[in-house]
This record gives structure tokens, C-alpha cells and sequence, in this order.
């Protein structure tokens, strides 16, 4: 029995992809996330800022990118952590960061299933085809390769959600298969109703993948192919590399020279490939499985090698000048950073590790700058991540100003509701209330509980009707000589009585120093 080269020629029964489609198994979400990262574009900033929010609203996704940047095959030479999915993107590049969180999703839905052996095949076939994939992609001819690197993350996905969903039928399928006598597509037609390939096309079209990728899925011809008459069909072409050379890799003992000799017979024409740079592509893939089994923890080690207080961190220095607060309200005096604020137990949601993390953010902000690698937005975004995380807001945004529009507007935001937030995010260049006494003063706050009553009184009502459940929240402004720049805001939902003590507090202006440095004429 042949397959269609087209995977939609053929139905899936309805009830098949209800099921793996359904909400009730949890794959209605992880369609949608998947949907959302797909159609993600490098577009500047804005790409790569669209990419770190979605990261930073996974707690579990963002410790796997960022252990992942702190392997030794990605990490710095000069072995600074890498504590910020901004500079985790700027390390690994946005395509890389784009796929790996996919298969990150996939591992998070799937992996913990009742059949988790049988997932773990098939889950770490998909990462190695997609390794392989974007190894091949360094040899393309065209661009946005990267689609080819997701298109075989995708290829295995009828195996891997038969077997954590409708094991029976994945176990009958294996069996036909190792008879001898049935093909895959042959074996997966009998039992399912429809192919693998089949299945995953209509898996993935729910979903709303785009159709470049969801066609690139469609088996090819037997024997050497040819090369590829455009953009598509190489892709094609990629995904079934990676999927053939993954089953290679991924077996016990990895791939041989036959292994080699195989693909290269079948795909080096079409593809452009000599026999040694098959051969550098399946190492390459190999090197970076083992990187990304180790940052998902799938590798059997009892952790990964994200950094931790250990690191040797260089002590970072606060150069930060702070205005003084002389003409400020007693109350806002006392909520200075200056003024130092009693131990507690952290039910605010502040990290116990805040220090260390600030520390590890300030070092890896000044490489940046002495290195020349960061842009003065680039910047921004790493200090506010690194407030938002070491501190454990639920929601930070820089204000800047608009001097067209005579106001201040969130041009950066993380956390909660942060599209409906950022937007209404916005006040008037002049006025008396807490925001503005903080930019007349230069005075950095930490209100450690906004809902005592001199404080309130001293919030706009755009606050208190935008945020009306802030409990407690941190304000830095951006003055450079004098001149009102913007400022940092950041807040949480519970009070914050352990307050912030003086170490942390030079970390924190060290952190917005880097700003001011960068924004100073």
C-alpha cells in the first residue's frame, strides 16, 4: 500500500481527532499555545518581546530556556549565567528559542503520561528531528528555514499523541510493524483509519498551523530524490531527513556509517550534501539533544546547570545617584528605598533568592554594555524582566515619556492581564500624586502596602481603577540631568511587609544605573 502524497487526501475519523483534539485531554491548550509561538515573527523588537512574554508567563518554560542557555554548549566563555530570556534569546537566537519552546509544550502536555516509556520515544524522536532539521537549515538556500525545524518537531506527532492517548492502538500498530510486513503508513492505516501523516495534518490544521508547514508533512517517494524545485518542497524534504536521521540517532548505539551512507544516497543529491556534512549534521543534532534533555531535566540527572548561588558572580557596584527625598510627604519618605524595612517571611511572593538573582542580572547587564551588545530598548527589557522575576511582581512595565502626547505610556510590560494593562498604562506629564512626586524627586519607592490610607490617597484614580487590588508595588524613575525620562513600575497583589533591604536595594539601582548610562547624552 502507498501513501498519498497529500497527508488531507484521506479522512480521519471524527471521533479520533475529537478525542485528541479535545479540551478534556489538555490538548485544546496546548494547541493554542503551540498556534500562538508558531506564528510568532522575528520582527525587531517586537518579535523578540512578543517571544519573551509568552516564555515569562510559564514559570516551567522559562526555567527550561534559561537552563538551557546556561549549558555548556551555550553558555559564555567568560561563564557569566545567563538570568534573562531576553539575553537567552539574544544568545540562542529567536528561532532556536521559538522551536525549542514548542517542543518544550509538547514535553509539558505529554510527557507524564500513564505510557511515559512509549511517549519518550516518540517525544525524543520529534526534538531530534527538529535538532536535525535546524542543523540542516545552516545549508539553506532560502529564507525562513526555520519553518522546516518546526515542520519535524510536528512530522512524529500522530505517534506521540496515539501513544500517550489510545496506547492499545499504538502497542497494535508496533506490532505490524515489527512482523515485518506492514510499512508504517500501512500499519497506522489499519488500525487508526488513517496514517500517521494523516492524523498529524488534521491534528495540526485544527490547530491553525500555517499550511507550509502542515504540507511539508507529506511523505515522499521511495528511493533518491531530487532537488527541490522551490522553498516548500525543500522543506519537504527536511522534515523527512530529520524524521529518518532522528529514528537513527535516537536508537540504542545512535547512528552508524551505514546510517550515513543511507541518507546521504537518499537525500545528499536533493539537498546539496556531501557524505561529511551529513556526518557534521547528525553530530551537531546529537550535541544539542543532549543540551536540551538536560535543561527539560528528561536526561535522568537530578537537575540542570542553571546557575545557583554558587556561581562565582563579581560583586556589582550601585552607581546610581538617588535625589533627595527632602520635599517628599513623610509617608513617602519613609517607603524610600533608603529607608530600610524589617525581615518577614516573603507572603508577598518575593523570591527568598532575590538577591542572588539581582546580582546575577546586574553582572550580566554590564558585560552586555562593555561588550557593545545591547541596544538601549534591549536594555530596558532586560532590567524590567529581571525585576519582574527576582522580585516576584505580578505585573512591571517602564513608562516612557511622549512629549507629542503630553504623557507618560507603558511601552514595555510583563505579567498578568499585560496587553489590557500596558495600554491604559498611561498619565499626564504633570500632576501631584505619588507617581509624579517620584519624578519631581528622583525617589526611588517601594510601597511595601498600598492600601494604608495615605497612600491611597496619593494614588491618581487612573491606578485605582486600572490595578484597584495592588497591595503592594515599586517605582523608579528615569531622570537624566534633571530632565524626566519615564520610570520603572512593578507590583503584586499581596502586601510586601519583608520589604527591601540595603543590599538589595543597590542591586536594584545598579540595575536602573545601566539605563540612565545608556540614556545619557
Amino acid at each position: 500500500m502507498s501513501s498519498s502524497p497529500n497527508p488531507e487526501d484521506r479522512p480521519v475519523r471524527a471521533y479520533l481527532l475529537k478525542k485528541l483534539c479535545s479540551d478534556d485531554e489538555g490538548l485544546f491548550a496546548l494547541g493554542v499555545s503551540i498556534a500562538r509561538v508558531v506564528q510568532m515573527a522575528d520582527s525587531d523588537d517586537q518579535g523578540t518581546q512578543s517571544l519573551a512574554y509568552h516564555v515569562l508567563s510559564d514559570v516551567a518554560l522559562t526555567q527550561k530556556i534559561l537552563r538551557l542557555a546556561n549549558t555548556p554548549q551555550y553558555r559564555q566563555a567568560s561563564g557569566a549565567p545567563v538570568t534573562t530570556i531576553s539575553h537567552a534569546i539574544s544568545l540562542l537566537g529567536f528561532d532556536n528559542v521559538k522551536t525549542t519552546a514548542l517542543a518544550m509544550l509538547l514535553v509539558d502536555t505529554l510527557a507524564n503520561s500513564k505510557h511515559a516509556q512509549s511517549v519518550r520515544v516518540e517525544l525524543e524522536a520529534a526534538l531530534c528531528a527538529s535538532l536535525v532539521g535546524r542543523e540542516l537549515a545552516r545549508y539553506s538556500p532560502y529564507q525562513k528555514a526555520e519553518e522546516a525545524a518546526i515542520g519535524a518537531l510536528f512530522k512524529n506527532l500522530g505517534p506521540l499523541l496515539i501513544a500517550s492517548r489510545e496506547h492499545e492502538r499504538f502497542r497494535e500498530i508496533n506490532a505490524l510493524m515489527a512482523a515485518g510486513q506492514h510499512t508504517q503508513a500501512q500499519a497506522s492505516q489499519m488500525i487508526l483509519g488513517s496514517t500517521y501523516d494523516t492524523l498529524t495534518a488534521a491534528v495540526l490544521r485544527e490547530w491553525k498551523i500555517p499550511d507550509v508547514i502542515v504540507r511539508s508533512l507529506a511523505p515522499l517517494p521511495g528511493g533518491t530524490l531530487r532537488p527541490p524545485p522551490d522553498r516548500a518542497e525543500w522543506i519537504r524534504q527536511v522534515v523527512s531527513f530529520g524524521m529518518e536521521a532522528a529514528r537513527a540517532l535516537t536508537r540504542a548505539g545512535g547512528a552508524g556509517a551505514d546510517d550515513v551512507r543511507l541518507l546521504h544516497q537518499r537525500f545528499g543529491n536533493a539537498l546539496g550534501l556531501e557524505r561529511e556534512q551529513v556526518t557534521k549534521v547528525l553530530a551537531g543534532a546529537r550535541s544539542s539533544m543532549d543540551a536540551l534533555l538536560n535543561s527539560m531535566q528528561l536526561d535522568g540527572a537530578a537537575g540542570g546547570v542553571a546557575s545557583t548561588p554558587g556561581d562565582p558572580y563579581a560583586e556589582a557596584e550601585a552607581t546610581a545617584g538617588n535625589g533627595s527625598a527632602g520635599t517628599l510627604p513623610s509617608v513617602l519618605a519613609l517607603a524610600s528605598l533608603d529607608a530600610g524595612t524589617k525581615e518577614g517571611a516573603y507572603p508577598s511572593g518575593k523570591p527568598y533568592d532575590a538577591r542572588e538573582q539581582l546580582l546575577a542580572g546586574v553582572q550580566e547587564l554590564t558585560e552586555m554594555r562593555v561588550q557593545g551588545k545591547a541596544r538601549v530598548n534591549e536594555l530596558i527589557q532586560q532590567v524590567l524582566e529581571t525585576l519582574y522575576r527576582s522580585m516576584g511582581f505580578r505585573f512591571a512595565t517602564v513608562c516612557l515619556k511622549d512629549t507629542k502626547a503630553g504623557q507618560f505610556r507603558a511601552r514595555i510590560a510583563l505579567g498578568d492581564k499585560v496587553a489590557q494593562r500596558q495600554e491604559r498604562f498611561v498619565f499626564p506629564l504633570q500632576g501631584k500624586d505619588l507617581f509624579h512626586l517620584a519624578l519631581d524627586n528622583d525617589a526611588d519607592l517601594m510601597i511595601a502596602d498600598a492600601s494604608a490610607a495615605k497612600i491611597r490617597d496619593l494614588l491618581p484614580q487612573w491606578h485605582l481603577e486600572l490595578l484597584p487590588d495592588t497591595r503592594s508595588f515599586i517605582v523608579l524613575p528615569l531622570v537624566v540631568q534633571g530632565v524626566q525620562l519615564g520610570l520603572f513600575y512593578a507590583d503584586r497583589a499581596q502586601p510586601a511587609p519583608e520589604g527591601v533591604p540595603p543590599d538589595e536595594t543597590s542591586l536594584i539601582r545598579a540595575l536602573k544605573a545601566q539605563v540612565l548610562a545608556a540614556l545619557s547624552p
